[in-house]
């Protein structure tokens, strides 16, 4: 038996979703097709604004980019922010699906490249899409204000903080709390992951110019070899989470990129890295960050590379700080969750070493507490996030998506 009131709608919610499970089918297949990279989501942005125009919200466009802002008014009430993101990735999709991406652009390097959804943001715009409308249909059951955000440039983490910048709050009004999910590949499907406090990491993307001095191959004590330099610096990188790093306390330092060079016999100018790291907590980010540039220069100088060549270290407009879920709001939807889903489908989970920018919804003054959840799309041969191969069961991302946000939604609005 079921005692919450919200689960009262579970019948209803059930049949709506049913009722418009094959429209919703048909807009995930239709974003599926036609992903779009970060800061270029124009044919997302105008889907998503028409979807959130027949929910009867009204709709702004071109925020913070591409964003799109639907408000749903009813009556005086708690504000509740709703976000999707609507990014793709740079990624040649190989799943096999008869609506598989086939779309390649060109990079920003001039590469061509392809570019699929590989990260589930289709699957959150059509929860985002599906979610807008049962709530629509629903106003007898709830008073307040929603806000439907679809957000562009998660991927480059430049989305969220952008369309606060440019007003998202003052022009639209500022929401008492925020609600996300992201798909999980790990969980089970219908599974949904929670926890209090830090949910997902920080994380910064440095570049590293390693300077030395090109010669010939033949006569290398005439030069001084950033390659070797390069070479070394990756591996006391990694002595800073062995040696430095406090036990207990959690961060990475990943080299994804190394470039230099174009000949056999040539010792290049100049050698470059591009360095991603990961935290918890800011202190271990500031730890890091310091031990980077201490090993840069006195490993340079060791190599004897003159002052004025030491390394030059970039920091890329993509850092995100640690995603934190607030624990009193969380602590309001997960018993509505477990009552309404039964609590064998809710899992707490421990914080994830991914990153993600919707945490910055949250970091302004005073902050605005936040409840993100994943929700389990089924673990398939290993197979996971930003893999060329990784795809979702539609129909069950879908039943389960709007059912959750729904929910978790309803737990936050006013009853009438």
């Amino acid at each position: 038996m079921k005692n919450h009131p919200i689960c009262d709608c579970l019948g209803a919610l059930d049949a709506h979703i049913e009722h418009h499970l094959a429209s919703l089918v048909d807009l995930y297949k239709d974003l599926h097709a036609h992903p779009e990279l970060s800061e270029e989501e124009i044919r997302t942005a105008d889907v998503m604004a028409r979807e959130m125009e027949h929910a009867g919200c009204d709709v702004s466009r071109g925020v913070g980019g591409y964003g799109v802002v639907g408000v749903l008014r009813n009556g005086v009430g708690p504000v509740v922010m709703i976000r999707a993101d609507m990014d793709a990735l740079p990624i040649e999709e190989e799943t096999g699906l008869s609506y598989a991406s086939r779309k390649k652009v060109r990079s920003r390097d001039g590469r061509e490249v392809g570019v699929m959804h590989a990260c589930g943001h289709d699957l959150h715009c059509t929860i985002l899409a599906g979610t807008a409308r049962f709530l629509s249909s629903v106003t007898g059951t709830w008073r307040g204000t929603i806000l439907f955000i679809a957000q562009p440039s998660e991927e480059r983490a430049s989305g969220a903080i952008r369309m606060i910048e440019e007003g998202l709050y003052t022009r639209f009004g500022r929401p008492d709390c925020g609600l996300a999910l992201h798909v999980s590949p790990d969980l089970p499907v219908g599974q949904v992951g929670y926890r209090e406090g830090v949910f997902s990491a920080g994380a910064e993307s440095l570049d590293i110019t390693v300077r030395g001095i090109g010669g010939h191959a033949a006569h290398p004590d005439r030069a001084r070899d950033p390659i070797v330099l390069a070479a070394l610096l990756i591996l006391q990188f990694q002595t800073i989470i062995t040696r430095e790093v406090p036990a207990g306390k959690f961060g990475l330092i990943t080299v994804g990129a190394i470039h230099g060079g174009v000949k056999h016999n040539a010792i290049p100018d100049e050698v470059h890295l591009q360095v991603n790291i990961r935290y918890f907590e800011p202190s271990v980010r500031d730890l890091v960050l310091a031990s980077i540039r201490r090993i840069c220069e006195y490993t340079a100088r060791s190599h004897g590379i003159p002052e004025d060549r030491l390394p030059v270290i970039t920091f890329q407009p993509e850092s995100v700080p640690p995603l934190e879920n607030d624990p009193s709001l969380t602590a309001k939807v997960i018993p509505v969750l477990a009552e309404c889903l039964g609590k064998e489908r809710l899992c707490r989970m421990a914080p994830l070493t991914g990153s993600e920018d919707f945490g910055f919804f949250g970091s302004v003054d005073p902050p605005i507490p936040l409840c993100y959840l994943r929700l389990g799309t089924g673990v398939k041969n290993g197979i996971y996030l930003h893999s060329s191969r990784f795809c979702v069961c539609p129909e069950d991302g879908i039943r389960n998506g709007v059912a959750l946000m729904s929910l978790a939604a309803l737990s936050l609005l006013q009853s009438p």
